[in-house]
């Protein structure tokens, strides 16, 4: 049977994917939601007005959206269906595309309700980030360290606990 983190990262993978296929699809395409797609036009415009720099590198409001909207995506994609390492990257990088998200949010002023769901899904990917990346805890009958052909407990379960006295 699988543990419960396993179960859990699981579980945030595919919630996220889905969620960040969903997202991303929105800024690309009109076919799901006409509205919600003209408002991420229009919120990507005022991102752009706000970061005067962004038009100086030849950055338009069409083009931040797309580029978002795809490596969400893509990030949403490996995150439901690709197993191991690259999942936590995709993890990673949606991170950082969320913060750059909060970060264009306050830069406009937009109230909280319109990027509480960006700090909401930040946060589980910070979440899934750590449980990822934790050691799984292995059962005490694998505790075992072989050493020159002979298996020995670890030394933190060997060793008494202190105060206490090992009587044999």
């Amino acid at each position: 049977m699988a543990s419960p983190r396993t179960i859990t990262i699981v579980a945030l993978s595919v919630a996220l994917g889905l969620f960040f296929v969903f997202m991303g699809t929105i800024k690309l395409t009109p076919r799901l939601s006409r509205d919600a797609y003209n408002e991420m036009k229009r919120a990507y415009k005022s991102y752009v007005r706000a970061l005067p720099m962004l038009k100086k590198m030849g950055v338009s409001s069409i083009l931040l959206r797309k580029s978002i909207g795809a490596l969400e995506v893509a990030c949403g994609i490996v995150m439901t269906l690709v197993p191991g390492r690259p999942k936590d990257v995709a993890n990673f990088l949606l991170l950082l595309l969320v913060l750059a998200v909060l970060f264009f949010h306050q830069l406009v002023g937009d109230p909280l309700k319109r990027y509480a769901h960006a700090l909401v899904f930040g946060i589980l990917l910070t979440c899934r980030l750590l449980i990822a990346r934790q050691p799984e805890e292995l059962p005490p009958e694998k505790r075992m360290l072989s050493v020159n052909g002979d298996e020995q407990p670890l030394l933190h379960e060997a060793a008494p606990e202190k105060g206490k006295v090992k009587v044999s």
